[in-house]
């Protein structure tokens, strides 16, 4: 039997909420809102919100059942390998892994987009060259190095550490936005009379409502980071599908309380029609001055930094798994002698992510459009396994370790199923209102392309293990038909 690496129970059950939530809101929920409105209307993207809340309920069904069947890192790699064998599981994983460190770098370039907004000079000194339109400056590469830095340095020390700045974080988040939301609402030019018309003139309501259903797999990754950890749990799995529920509720309810407060805070065609560097941030000073501002600087520094720490612990838990079941190089599974973390796959992280500032942020968002489409693999890997391991009666393949006679949750499932597969249809299907732009595209087909080649070469490696020793290096046990331990 293979050597098996495990990783330290030292998470906690509000860790774990702050980890799904601040991974789910990051930049988008302060920095977007002025192009949700101007894409949807007001009432059009707080209601694609809310049913894309509820979707990815629908979808949190299959990952409770499989965290609490299957507690190991990896997640949804793990999944897929149940559901249809290592070849799905090595591209649920490879898309997987792409998507999230490039969440990582693009909450650093958010961060300093934040910056360019309050401090422009100190930003853009050391003008180097301009990708896609995009200036790109020395103090801004040196300022998103540092974050990176400090994150990794968080990661590295430690879960404890890490998980008790990132319910800090949330919970001044969630302060900090319902207080924005207040102040905006009690200011005499603002007001509900401010999100009139309800929907773009352009288009019809359904229309616009779909076209933010469509980026719910982006809007709300990061619940989807629990099942990474879910191997470090210090409670028990079973706990895991409650809190991934509450996480994508105040997930919705911040996403919805944003629109609303931007587009309330004065006519939103007034707005939409000017090129601002931040949208949101503009409306605010304007109506609450700099009090309003650094309360909002507050809100978005702090999904910065949870979205951040979120995906630096969820794609080293991912590349570890990989690595632990011989699908990436051994050295990603080697744990700090230490603090006991996944050091090299932290590393790697913040190395790939450090790059990222130097190709702009035009050239970085194109990768990082793409990278919804690994999200949305990924959830219609994990929907799928937990529709064939639901049943609708105890027939002859039934396995009380394995299975769960539960016809309600088996539908949800295939419902969970559909709607992966809806989503997929939304960002490729041309004509589609969410259909990815062309250079997305082709940095999809590339990443595609080396991933086929990655694998034609780890190929010969994964050959030589036996199923059971498959099984055992990915979920633990040598038989499926075991129960955990």
């Amino acid at each position: 039997m293979k050597e098996r690496i495990t990783l330290k129970k030292s998470y906690k059950q509000h860790w774990v909420w702050a980890i799904a939530l601040g991974s789910s809101i990051g930049w988008g929920a302060f920095v977007q809102p002025t192009n949700w409105i101007a894409t949807a209307g007001p009432v059009g993207a707080m209601a694609g919100f809310g049913i894309g809340a509820l979707l990815m309920m629908l979808i949190a069904v299959s990952y409770g059942f499989l965290i609490r069947s299957f507690p190991v890192s990896g997640g949804e790699f793990a999944y897929a390998f149940i559901g249809l064998g290592k070849v799905h599981a090595f591209i649920c994983g490879w898309f997987l892994a792409l998507g999230y460190i490039c969440i990582v770098a693009l909450n650093a370039s958010a961060f300093v987009l934040m910056f360019k907004f309050i401090f422009p000079r100190f930003i853009e000194n050391i003008h180097m060259y301009q990708i896609a339109g995009w200036d790109v400056y020395g103090t801004e590469i040196i300022l998103a190095t540092f974050v990176l830095l400090i994150f990794g340095y968080f990661n590295i020390r430690g879960n404890g550490f890490s998980g008790k700045i990132q319910f800090i974080f949330c919970v001044v988040m969630v302060l900090s936005v319902i207080i924005l939301t207040f102040l905006v609402g009690v200011q005499p030019e603002a007001g509900l009379a401010n999100i009139h018309p309800l929907f773009p003139v352009e288009k019809t309501a359904l229309a616009a409502i779909i076209s933010i259903i469509a980026i719910a797999p982006w809007a709300y990754v990061g619940f989807d980071n629990v099942p990474q950890l879910a191997e470090e749990f210090s409670f028990s799995s079973k706990k895991a599908f409650n809190l991934i529920i509450i996480a994508l509720f105040f997930s919705g309810l911040l996403y919805i309380l944003m629109i609303l407060a931007t587009s309330m805070a004065l006519p939103w065609n007034d707005f939409i029609s000017k090129q601002l560097l931040w949208g949101t941030g503009t409306v605010v000073k304007n109506l609450l001055g700099n009090f309003g501002l650094i309360i909002l600087v507050i809100a978005v520094s702090m999904g910065i930094f949870t979205g951040l720490n979120g995906f630096i612990v969820s794609s080293s838990r991912l590349l570890f798994a990989m690595s632990r079941a011989k699908f990436v190089p051994k050295i990603f599974s080697k744990l700090h002698p230490k603090y006991n973390t996944p050091y090299i796959s932290i590393l790697f992280t913040i190395l790939i992510s450090l790059l990222a500032p130097w190709f702009g942020r035009q050239a970085l968002t194109w990768v990082v459009d793409m990278s919804s489409i690994g999200v949305t693999i990924a959830y219609f890997y994990t929907c799928f396994t937990a529709y064939k391991l639901f049943k609708w009666n105890m027939g002859p393949d039934y396995l009380p370790s394995l299975h769960e006679i539960s016809p309600i949750k088996k539908v949800l499932a295939g419902i969970g199923t559909i709607v992966s597969i809806l989503f997929l249809g939304l960002l490729l299907i041309p004509g589609s209102p969410a259909l990815l732009g062309f250079e997305s595209r082709v940095a999809l087909a590339i990443w595609i392309l080396l991933g086929i080649g990655f694998y034609l070469i780890k190929r010969r490696d994964l050959n030589t293990l036996s199923e059971s020793d498959l099984n055992y290096l990915i979920l633990g046990k040598s038989d499926l038909s075991q129960k955990n331990s």
